[in-house]
C-alpha cells in the first residue's frame, strides 16, 4: 500500500472472537520504531470521538506511561502501566495476567470503546495474544533498514496493520521505500501496510481512520 493511500475497516483479517466490551489493539515492534509516539498520535486524533484507555509495557520503568502523561494525551487516571520485569512478549503473548488486570481495571473504572495496549520494545517475532487484544499494529522504521519487511517474522507478517515509521529519515539511512511496501506487500498475503512520518504527520491520519474503523466494527 502507498503511504498516501487510505485504509479502511474492510482491509484486515476478521476479528478474533472476545467478550463484549470494547475493542482492544495491542501495539507492538522493536524498540525505538515510535509505539508511543502512535499510541499519543492515535489519543489525540480519536480522543473526542472515542472513549479511550492505555496500558504501557516496559521491563522496570514506566516511562512509556510517564511519557503520554507528560504530553496530557488523556486523563492520567486513563492510562496503566505494567512493569514486566521480563521479555516483552512473555507479557503480552506467554503470560498474560498483568495485562489483562490493568486492561479490566481500566474498562471497569472508564467503560471505555477502545483500548490500547503497547507493548515494550522486542523484536520481529513480538505478537500479542488473542485473549488479550482483538486486534494488532506492529510498527518498525527505517532506520532499521529497508531490508526489514523481507525478513518477515510474526510480528510483520501476521499483524492486522503493519506500520512503517520514520520515512521522513529514508534518505538519510539509505533506505529505498519502495522496496519496504514491495516486500511488505508480497509477505503479509493482502493484510494492509502504511508508511508514515509520525513527526510530518503527528495526526497518524490513515492510521487513526483504520482503527476508528474497527471501534465501528467492533460495536456492530
Amino acid at each position: 500500500m502507498h503511504r498516501d493511500d487510505t485504509l479502511t475497516v474492510h482491509d484486515h483479517a476478521p476479528l478474533a472472537a472476545g467478550p463484549a466490551g470494547p475493542l482492544r489493539i495491542g501495539i507492538g515492534g522493536p524498540v525505538g520504531g515510535g509505539k508511543t509516539a502512535l499510541v499519543a498520535a492515535l489519543c489525540r486524533a480519536l480522543g473526542e470521538r472515542f472513549s479511550i484507555v492505555v496500558v504501557t509495557n516496559d521491563i522496570y520503568t514506566t516511562e512509556d506511561a510517564d511519557f503520554l502523561r507528560r504530553n496530557g494525551v488523556l486523563p492520567d487516571e486513563r492510562i496503566s502501566a505494567v512493569r514486566t520485569g521480563c521479555c516483552p512478549h512473555t507479557a503480552i503473548r506467554d503470560d498474560i495476567t498483568a495485562n489483562l488486570d490493568a486492561v479490566d481495571d481500566l474498562v471497569a473504572r472508564h467503560d471505555p470503546d477502545l483500548v490500547l495496549v503497547e507493548s515494550g520494545g522486542d523484536n520481529l517475532t513480538a505478537t500479542f495474544s488473542y485473549g488479550l487484544v482483538h486486534a494488532q499494529i506492529f510498527v518498525l522504521d527505517v532506520a532499521g533498514g529497508d531490508k526489514v519487511p523481507r525478513k518477515g517474522g510474526p510480528g510483520v507478517t501476521r499483524s492486522d496493520l503493519l506500520v512503517i515509521n520514520k520515512i521522513d529519515l529514508a534518505p538519510l539511512v539509505g533506505a529505498d521505500l519502495d522496496v519496504m511496501s514491495n516486500d511488505a506487500e508480497a509477505v503479509r498475503e493482502g493484510r494492509p501496510t502504511v508508511l508514515v512520518s509520525l513527526r510530518e504527520q503527528p495526526d497518524a491520519g490513515p492510521i487513526a481512520e483504520w482503527v476508528a474503523g474497527q471501534v465501528v466494527a467492533r460495536r456492530g
